[in-house]
């Protein structure tokens, strides 16, 4: 420590200039906050908010495509529940992990049916309250027969849009609303497909 007279001619001390290591030091830490506030940000905003999912199958062709990457909100449905017609992500419920698939290997497909509603699936067509949908959003008509069945309190039915090709809940039933973790928004790649899903 050094010291110099002020004004007054008193002696006022000094600290000694920081050595070139102490500055290092000082900008290293520095930044060793900033990344770890980005970090705790990242993580925070990928649990509660939205994150990036890529799509692994053809199941949701033509909408999706495999190799796809989409955002996936999540604060929606605190606010309100799915509604029919949505594109969900969702961990795969038990009977999936029956199958050998495990909590970390996400699922997307399309809300069809609500809690309370009935679901069939006969000549061709998908049937919500006796009602056929209309469906352009599919690759093509299924080729297979499946209820009627009414969907339970605090359930869903989801289909892929590639009816013929899609391991949904006309295989293994409905899915829990607990398992859904948020709804697919925005495609950002491919860019030239880039935009709403």
């Amino acid at each position: 420590m050094t010291s110099e007279k002020n004004n007054l001619g008193t002696e006022v001390a000094q600290n000694p200039p920081e050595t070139w290591w102490q500055k290092a030091w000082k900008s290293g830490f520095e930044n060793l906050q900033i990344v770890i506030i980005a970090l705790t940000l990242a993580i925070v905003i990928r649990a509660l908010v939205a994150e990036p999912r890529y799509i692994p199958s053809d199941s949701m062709v033509p909408t999706l495509h495999v190799g796809d990457r989409v955002v996936v909100e999540k604060i929606s449905y605190y606010l309100e529940p799915p509604k029919t017609g949505d594109i969900v992500v969702f961990a795969p419920p038990e009977k999936l992990q029956e199958q050998g698939f495990t909590q970390d290997q996400a699922f997307i497909k399309r809300v069809i049916g609500l809690p309370g509603q009935t679901v069939a699936v006969k000549k061709g067509l998908v049937y919500l309250n006796d009602k056929p949908l209309v469906e352009k959003y599919i690759a093509e008509p299924p080729k297979y027969e499946w209820g009627p069945y009414r969907v339970p309190e605090n359930e869903y039915f989801v289909m892929g849009d590639n009816r013929n090709n899609s391991n949904d809940s006309s295989r293994w039933g409905f899915l829990p609303k607990q398992n859904i973790i948020g709804r697919a928004v925005v495609r950002f790649w491919p860019l030239e497909r880039i935009g709403e899903v």
